[in-house]
């Protein structure tokens, strides 16, 4: 039999199965979850409709029982299809029970996440399932290869339709928090953690004040568009180089010290940053920050609502909000793929061999010839200004800079994020990135939750907390993080094949 026929029936009896346990979920939660007896005004009991639970837990145990029986799919497909058919249940929860203030239509979101589900499972399962066969035809690398492009093109696929297909679905109103919240502000950490990602997961240098960097690159766009007037596109290098050069400063210093000390100097030196910006009031205006920075362009088109010059009006669109928040979204995404880009073609060079030893072993790394001076300083200076570049965008989007936002709780927020998605992983990181900073956005839209602590309630306020008990447990279930493997730097041949070849060689 073929083996994407084999591959086929296995998903069908997977899908059968996970049917079956979602209609027994259903008959028998329909006593107890769809209907409820409650007293009215004239104390008589009513009867109670609530067919969102039954239908949540009843997707809850569909996708649970698919992600476990389906075909070849990998640990990490399988907590994926778990965790989007857990985020839909609980969703239709709190529909049923009223707390849904700000939503969308809890159906819609259900619809969602249950065809993301079902496409990541399609994705996954074929690679999988032909594992065996494309090991022994094409070998690992050519299999790692080819499964590695397909998820990054899906990936980035679905990257770049997020904020057409939330505009569709919820309007410009409803998909501007959306966009802005969580698909802004979590590609902001991601290039953040990818870009310490460098100092710390390869080159194995701890770095406790990264966030030094990045307010080096928010305060150098701040300054440079409101007193010189300079553009964003002119702003936007020049801040990386300033932040690079900052860390290249910073890596001068501590060129022989490791581990905790490194840690302490760093620390030191991101908050020697922020008094500086506190107390150079002539320069930095102080706690009071700069305001009133220039919003961004459509490459000198300005998204303002003129009949003339403004970007609706230039490409015959209604003027709304929606177009500048979408435009900072793809402008966000594209510097995070070429921080990406740019670290995953440094990790195949020699300088990303030598952080690679570097991080492993440093006295060995220098018994071999290696220059660990300026492999350090590379290290320092790349990280920093790919902070450079995220700081930049985070005074052009917030048109406002102060202090208070580049404090060590950032840092540590950085840092977390690189530990727990798995140092040197990219994958890894940009998955932390989306669980604490996409977490801890729609614990802040769960009414539920002021329900239980109060309409004082603020997630943000244990933020750290959250964040510490996360690695806590990390460092217990998986020290490594949780994406620990990672494809390595250089393929070698196999010892088998090398010596078949020699045997062939010698009989002939």
């Amino acid at each position: 039999m073929d083996l994407r026929q084999e591959t086929g029936g296995g998903l069908w009896e997977a899908l059968r199965d996970a049917g079956a346990a979602a209609l027994v979920t259903a008959g028998l939660s329909f006593p107890i979850l769809a209907l409820r007896t409650v007293e009215n005004l004239d104390n008589k009991l009513e009867l109670e409709q609530r067919w969102p639970l039954m239908f949540g837990a009843a997707m809850l145990v569909f996708f649970g029982r698919l992600a476990a029986r389906v075909p070849g799919a990998g640990v990490a497909a399988r907590w994926i299809v778990f965790v989007c058919a857990a985020f839909a249940a609980i969703y239709l929860v709190i529909d049923a029970w009223g707390m849904d203030a700000d939503f969308p239509a809890p159906e819609l979101v259900a619809l969602a996440v249950a065809l993301a589900a079902m496409v990541g499972l399609w994705l996954t399962a074929p690679f999988a399932a032909t594992s065996a066969l494309a090991r022994k035809q094409q070998g690992a690398r050519a299999f790692l290869g080819a499964r590695s492009r397909h998820m990054e093109f899906a990936g980035v696929f679905a990257l770049f339709a997020f904020p057409l297909l939330a505009l569709w679905l919820l309007g410009p109103q409803g998909s501007l928090k959306w966009i802005n919240n969580y698909g802004v502000q979590i590609l902001i950490y991601v290039m953040l953690g990818w870009g310490l990602n460098i100092v710390v997961g390869l080159a194995g240098l701890l770095d406790l004040g990264y966030v030094a960097f990045y307010a080096v690159g928010a305060y150098t766009y701040a300054l440079l568009s409101t007193v010189f007037g300079l553009s964003f596109w002119i702003c936007l290098p020049l801040a990386g180089l300033f932040a690079a050069f900052w860390g290249v400063l910073l890596g001068i210093p501590v060129l022989r010290l490791r581990g905790d000390y490194l840690a302490i100097v760093t620390l030191g030196f991101g908050e020697i940053i922020r008094v500086v910006l506190i107390n150079w009031t002539d320069l930095t205006n102080g706690y009071a920050g700069i305001s009133s920075i220039p919003r961004i362009t459509f490459f000198g088109i300005p998204f303002i609502d003129d009949d003339e010059t403004g970007f609706a009006a230039r490409f015959g669109l209604e003027f709304s909000p929606i177009h500048r928040t979408i435009f900072l979204f793809y402008l966000i995404l594209c510097l995070a793929l070429l921080t990406n880009a740019a670290t995953l073609r440094l990790r195949r060079l020699p300088i990303g061999r030598a952080w690679e030893a570097l991080r492993e072993d440093e006295i060995a790394c220098r018994s071999l010839g290696v220059d660990t001076v300026s492999t350090k300083l590379t290290a320092f200076a790349l990280g920093a200004m790919f902070a450079g570049f995220a700081g930049a965008f985070f005074a052009v989007r917030q048109n406002f800079v102060s202090p208070e936002s580049f404090t060590f709780g950032e840092s540590a927020t950085i840092l977390a994020i690189v530990v727990l998605g798995g140092m040197g992983s990219q994958l890894g990181v940009a998955a932390a990135a989306v669980a604490l900073i996409g977490g801890m956005e729609i614990l802040r839209e769960l009414d539920i939750l002021k329900q239980v602590f109060g309409e004082s309630f603020d997630p943000a306020q244990y933020r750290m907390l959250v964040f510490g008990l996360a690695m806590v447990v990390m460092m217990i279930w998986k020290p490594r993080g949780v994406v620990s493997s990672r494809a390595p730097s250089i393929y070698l041949r196999s010892r088998a094949a090398i010596s078949g070849e020699h045997v062939g060689e010698g009989r002939g």
